[in-house]
């Protein structure tokens, strides 16, 4: 063989060696944490159930990085106590001919509250920059405002000349026992009755959840809670005439439907 040929051919290896050990041997470059993040705002709907009632709710929240979002956020919605119960007087139906309210033995005054809160999600894994199934857990604290509606019911009351009409009437310490004698009670009211003497009792609030979200930074927020929810107050909620307390322990599920921007 010419020796120049194989020196040619010498050198051509040697430079294919060299690029090939160039590229191969070049560190990666370091791609930074928040690259990536497109939105950095979200607002959310939100729509919570638990043993004692429901609430809607509306939330703002900041995305600082793929593993933490601050929100804060006001939901309004019922309580009930765990011994309400609805039933219906019949025989109004059967003598008088007509279907009276259902009603809630016992019950003093509707319990609606008001909740204000800030809180802090996270996710707990890489998992979270990716479509599919986010893992995390959510935080809040915050006041809750208590708001209390008087409780109507439409009583049988006997008359001075031994005739019965039917009032409309509120719990009262002077008409306990006609307002907790189930003979006496006729029937239910309207949800709009007593709503012009509502009173308020302020408190606090706090939860703990698991969160779950589809797609933790797609445009579109989809996303459930499951957790524990507790409000405080300073004293007892009067909800029944009996076995009232000042605090709420309640197991919940919070849907979520939003948009990011």
């Amino acid at each position: 063989m010419d020796f120049r040929r194989l020196m040619a051919s010498v050198i051509l290896i040697l430079v294919g060696c060299s690029v090939h050990s160039q590229v191969t041997l070049q560190p990666k470059a370091e791609v930074p944490s928040q690259v990536g993040i497109l939105y950095n705002k979200e607002g959310v709907l939100t729509y919570r159930i638990h043993p004692r009632g429901m609430t809607f709710g509306w939330y703002r929240g900041k995305i600082k990085t793929y593993y933490k979002t601050t929100y804060y956020g006001l939901e309004l919605g019922y309580m009930r106590h765990h011994k309400e119960t609805r039933q219906s007087n019949d025989l109004a139906a059967v003598f008088r001919g007509e279907t009276p309210r259902p009603y809630v033995y016992g019950k003093r005054n509707s319990f609606y509250v008001l909740r204000g809160g800030y809180g802090v999600k996270r996710y707990f894994s890489e998992k979270a920059k990716r479509k599919g199934l986010a893992v995390g857990y959510s935080y809040q604290g915050g006041l809750t405002l208590g708001m209390l509606k008087p409780y109507y019911l439409r009583l049988v009351e006997r008359q001075d000349n031994n005739s019965y009409v039917v009032v409309t009437k509120k719990y009262s310490e002077e008409d306990r026992e006609l307002f907790l004698d189930p003979y006496s009670i006729y029937g239910g009211t309207f949800f709009t009755t007593g709503l012009s003497e509502m009173s308020f009792v302020p408190g606090v609030h706090g939860q703990v959840a698991a969160h779950f979200a589809f797609g933790a930074f797609d445009e579109y927020v989809m996303a459930i809670d499951a957790g524990l929810l507790v409000d405080v107050f300073p004293r007892n909620v009067p909800i029944m005439v009996e076995d009232n307390k000042p605090y709420f322990f309640n197991l919940f599920l919070t849907l979520h439907i939003g948009k990011r921007s």
